[in-house]
């Protein structure tokens, strides 16, 4: 978004985003960025990672977008569900990409206690980025959450699960969906104003 005031939030997932994953590459790139930082990336406790994104984004004095991938998009649909009015004006948008489905049956049993997954729609504008060959959610249950969530969704072809595992370090394409999210988020704050 081209107003400084504005505050990207990175929020990571399971085992966070190392120095070559693309979330990491977009916080060195994008003006106005920081991190929800997580006490334990291995042994997630849902309470905890959500916790940690409130702290996060009551800390901001400006507004912010916030950039989840994976588990950050479930912590994110979390927050959501739970949060103060107050903060919940505070986020002007989401960019959920590869939400990791928590409930299928071959989920990590570290990431189990994100379930059940919540399906009240989010009350910022959001997008679902999912691959039609992601391990972590299938196609459905992907658009499912992005219907459920009130997002647009995209779906990659053959992306996995949009990480450095599939080849997706700096992910420069994945800038279109950014951008396509801030369009809408301008176009809401003009139709208020």
């Amino acid at each position: 978004m081209r107003n400084e005031s504005i505050r990207y939030l990175i929020v990571p997932g399971w085992q966070g985003s190392p120095d070559n994953h693309w979330q990491s590459h977009w916080q060195r790139s994008l003006p106005n960025s920081a991190r929800v930082e997580q006490l334990d990336w291995v042994t997630p406790q849902r309470r905890d990672w959500v916790r940690a994104l409130e702290q996060a984004i009551a800390a901001e004095p400006s507004p912010v977008i916030l950039i989840a991938h994976s588990l950050g998009c479930i912590t994110v649909a979390h927050w959501a569900a739970q949060a103060s009015q107050a903060l919940l004006h505070q986020v002007r948008g989401a960019l959920l990409v590869a939400p990791a489905d928590v409930e299928r049956p071959a989920c990590a049993p570290a990431l189990r206690n994100f379930a059940p997954i919540p399906e009240q729609a989010l009350p910022f504008p959001s997008q679902v980025v999912s691959s039609d060959n992601d391990p972590a959610v299938s196609v459905p249950r992907a658009m499912h959450l992005a219907r459920v969530w009130g997002a647009e969704a995209g779906v990659l072809g053959r992306a996995g699960h949009i990480n450095i595992k599939s080849g997706h370090e700096r992910w420069e394409q994945g800038f279109a969906y950014l951008f396509r999210l801030q369009g809408r988020i301008e176009q809401r704050s003009l139709r208020r104003a």
